[in-house]
This record gives C-alpha cells, sequence and structure tokens, in this order.
C-alpha cells in the first residue's frame, strides 16, 4: 500500500529553491541590506526582494530599519528557528529519525589556539551592546578567545541598564569597565570584528591583517521606540525591557559565533 500523501515541510520546501538556499547561506555570516545582497548572489533587485519576502512569511528571516538611515533595512537569519525545523524534518520522514534540539545544551567547540583567536566588538557608545557581547563571550569562551569591545564616540560610562541586565540574567560583573574609543586599538590584529550598530558598521576603520567583518543590527536599547531597528512590526520595547531584549538577542548570536569560532582554523 502506497503512503499517505503529506505536505512537505516548509523549511525543506523553502531552503529547496537555489536561490533561497543561496541567501539563507549569506544571511547564516552576517545581517546584510537588500543591494549588498544582490551584489553577493548576483540576482536582479526584483527576484531577490521576491524570494526574502517568501523567506520572510515562512519565518526564516526577520527584517528591521537601519539605525543610520530609516530608508535602508537590514536582513536577519534566524539560525534558532532554522535549527528547529531542520529538526522536525527528520520525523516528518520517518520516526526513526526523530531529535531532539537544545540550542543551550549545544557541546561548547574546542577553542584552543596558538595563537589565540581574538574578536572585536564596535558599536557607536560603546556603553551597551558592545560590552555585552564582549563580556558574554568571555563568559562562553572561558577565557580561550581574546575579547575587546570599542565604540567610535565612546560614553563616559557603562549604561547602568546594560550593568543590570548582565548581573541579574547572566549574573555577570562589568561595573568598573570603562568604555573606549577603537583609536585605542589602532595597530590591535583580529580574527573578527563584529559591528552591533549599523552607525559604527559604516565608520569602523581597517585593523591590521584583514579580519573577517560580521555585522549585527542591533537597536540601540538606550534610544529605542517605534522606529529605527523594530523587527518585522513588533512592538519596540523601551526601559529596561529593551536591554532584556537587546541582551537575549546578542546571547543568542553569541552562541552562534561560537560555532564559527570552534570551526576556524580547522
Amino acid at each position: 500500500m502506497a503512503p499517505s500523501s503529506q505536505a512537505v515541510p516548509t523549511f525543506l520546501r523553502l531552503a529547496a529553491h537555489p536561490l533561497r538556499w543561496r541567501l539563507l547561506s549569506v544571511l547564516a555570516t552576517s545581517d546584510y541590506r537588500v543591494r549588498e545582497l544582490v551584489t553577493l548572489v548576483g540576482e536582479p533587485q526584483n527576484l531577490v526582494s521576491y524570494h526574502l519576502r517568501l523567506l520572510r512569511d515562512g519565518g526564516l528571516v526577520t527584517v528591521g530599519r537601519s539605525s543610520h538611515d530609516g530608508r535602508d533595512s537590514y536582513y536577519h537569519l534566524r539560525l534558532d528557528r532554522c535549527a528547529r525545523a531542520l529538526t522536525d524534518i527528520g520525523p516528518a520522514l520517518h520516526p526513526a529519525l526523530r531529535a531532539t534540539h537544545d540550542a543551550e545544551a549545544t557541546p561548547r567547540p574546542s577553542l584552543r589556539r596558538s595563537p589565540a583567536l581574538s574578536v572585536l566588538f564596535v558599536c557607536t557608545g560603546n556603553s551597551a551592546r558592545s560590552p555585552i557581547a564582549e563580556a558574554l563571550l568571555r563568559h562562553r569562551t572561558g577565557g580561550q578567545v581574546e575579547v575587546a569591545s570599542a565604540g567610535s564616540r565612546p560614553k563616559p560610562h557603562l549604561h547602568p541598564k546594560a550593568v543590570r541586565v548582565l548581573r541579574e540574567t547572566f549574573d555577570l560583573e562589568i561595573a568598573e569597565q570603562r568604555p573606549r574609543h577603537w583609536d585605542t586599538l589602532t595597530g590591535r590584529r583580529f580574527d573578527y570584528v563584529v559591528s552591533l550598530c549599523d552607525k559604527a558598521r559604516e565608520v569602523c576603520p581597517d585593523f591590521p591583517g584583514h579580519p573577517r567583518r560580521v555585522h549585527w543590527s542591533i537597536p540601540d536599547p538606550a534610544g529605542s521606540g517605534a522606529g529605527p531597528g523594530q523587527v518585522d512590526g513588533d512592538p519596540a520595547p523601551t526601559g529596561y525591557p529593551a536591554f532584556q531584549r537587546a541582551a537575549e538577542d546578542i546571547h543568542t548570536r553569541v552562541r552562534h559565533l561560537l560555532a564559527v569560532l570552534g570551526a576556524s582554523r580547522t
């Protein structure tokens, strides 16, 4: 007896298209604007925009307005959603292929290198987003990665809500840390330079050794409102909830970065 017909899982249907797979592969490395994606995949803008809309409708990609230029938007791949979808595909084919997905239980990759890998996080004020990312990556790697953060226009002090969210959510203390200008790191070599601010991405200087550049388009929690950086119509949080949301987003992205760092130089 032939098996009953069954709908193709959404992720499989979306990812199986060659152009959509290329878009997913490019967005897996960094957040990008449409015109950058057009250049990277070598296809017309109307075609790229059409397939991005399908990926958004399928819940695999989100988009937020740039905080540097409100006429621009950055696309972001929801890697955790992709991981869950991939996990669900197996049992859709056969129960024996069932698996569990627990992002927090993912084994920590080996990061021991000589010399150690080095990562720089940058934003404008170096008072919230980049110090949060610095603290989380240093904690998650147990000191096996050299981590720093800096800004284009550093604030006099860390934002107190950034200090609070790290302390209350992750039991990490950075109250004694001070923002610094990225000019203080001139000449220092990094393997990765990660921008967390659309403005900082545009003016970030070159560092020696041609580090890999990655962009995470994350709204400034100190200036959150219904505007730049809002994702797919979600209500923008204000006050402390904005810092909680930013920290959760950064924490998720740091977990994904760990796998990239673990695969480096192997």
